[in-house]
């Protein structure tokens, strides 16, 4: 048996996989259908719950629970400081939003997210074998309970850094984002996050080297090449995201979807023009304007997801994805209009037929 299939196998026990596919947790874009097919084909499901309230991401785990074999991670952002708000600018942003869909009310910015201590208890109740972090690192008092409940920790980096101290704060599993992934950059220094762009295949095998714990691979993987790859380098398994995007079970918005399949690499783009946090998406004729040297720029995070959201309502409800958030990682034109089983037997299949 080889190291690579020791290592996988073993994670695999660990974790009660029968494969070493994930699906990456999306916050927008956690439909429990999609969980459920992945968990059922012997992946691990997941659900980003930061847009979520506490008895969402109850209900959320228990029709996943109900309907697979229970495998999935609940994940959340670890919370930024307060940003400083200037009404000045974000009067400028509003006016250039209002170029793009209809006028952003002068109250648009002062929307707020859920209650993360509240989401945090949610998902201790819960109950489910993992729990991700993304953004940052869980406080002390957060991972002790966590142990208490035997419910592992995957901590979400972008960094050699940042790997070695989620596993001094006692982080179980690592999950290296390599720079190719869609969605938002998971920089614990949100001002460094388009300074620290690392390619997947250059940081992963640095992370594998510098930390003890096993590895999860994300970020530009979508096809059992990626898979075996990731698995070559170290990884014990593969985080995919994009790459389960246009199965039916996402049910996410076709003008979304459909552009996958037609978006070459260099046709995303990282900015913050969405949430005012650095995000890959497809360089749609916003994304485009709004990092144009004329444009305002965005301001901070969650002050600008709130002025956007008319904007990308009103692009979703006119089938309009150039003006919605169409995240997408680099390799999105490898995904495919499939069942989520199927993709997650075909990435497993071929990328064990690869390292054999």
């Amino acid at each position: 048996m080889s190291v690579t299939t020791t290592r996988v196998e073993s994670f695999c026990t660990r974790f009660g996989l029968r494969v070493p596919i994930l699906l990456a947790p999306m916050a927008g874009a956690s439909a429990p259908s999609l969980s459920i097919a992945v968990a059922n084909a012997g992946g691990l499901g997941s659900c980003g719950v930061l847009l979520m309230q506490p008895a969402e991401i109850a209900a959320w785990a228990s029709e996943v629970r109900t309907d697979s074999n229970g495998a999935f991670q609940l994940n959340i952002w670890i919370p930024d400081p307060a940003p400083h708000r200037d009404p000045t600018h974000e009067a400028r942003v509003r006016q250039f939003l209002g170029g793009w869909g209809p006028a952003v009310p002068p109250d648009a910015g002062d929307a707020a997210l859920p209650d993360f201590a509240a989401q945090s208890e949610a998902m201790l109740a819960a109950g489910p074998p993992i729990v991700s972090s993304v953004m940052g690192l869980y406080p002390p008092d957060f991972v002790a309970r966590l142990k208490e409940r035997r419910i592992a920790w995957f901590a979400n980096v972008s960094t050699v850094a940042e790997a070695r101290a989620a596993e001094a704060a006692g982080a179980d599993v690592i999950v290296a984002q390599g720079a190719e992934a869609g969605g938002h950059r998971g920089a614990f220094d949100a001002a460094m996050a388009e300074q620290r762009l690392v390619g997947l295949f250059a940081l992963l095998p640095a992370v594998v080297d510098a930390v003890r714990v096993p590895v999860v691979a994300t970020g530009g993987i979508a096809d059992a090449r990626g898979v075996a790859a990731a698995l070559a380098l170290g990884a014990s398994a593969a985080q995919i995201g994009t790459g389960f995007l246009r199965s039916p079970e996402a049910k996410i918005h076709p003008a979304w979807a459909d552009p996958l399949a037609r978006t070459a690499p260099e046709e995303t783009m990282v900015s913050r023009v969405f949430s005012g946090r650095a995000g890959r998406s497809i360089a749609t004729d916003y994304v485009r304007a709004a990092t144009a040297v004329d444009a305002p720029a965005p301001a901070p995070y969650p002050i600008q997801r709130a002025l956007t959201a008319v904007m990308r309502a009103a692009g979703q409800k006119e089938n309009d994805a150039q003006r919605m958030q169409v995240w997408a990682g680099q390799s999105a034109a490898l995904s495919r209009a499939e069942p989520a089983a199927d993709i997650v037997r075909n990435l497993w299949d071929g990328a064990r037929a690869l390292l054999a």
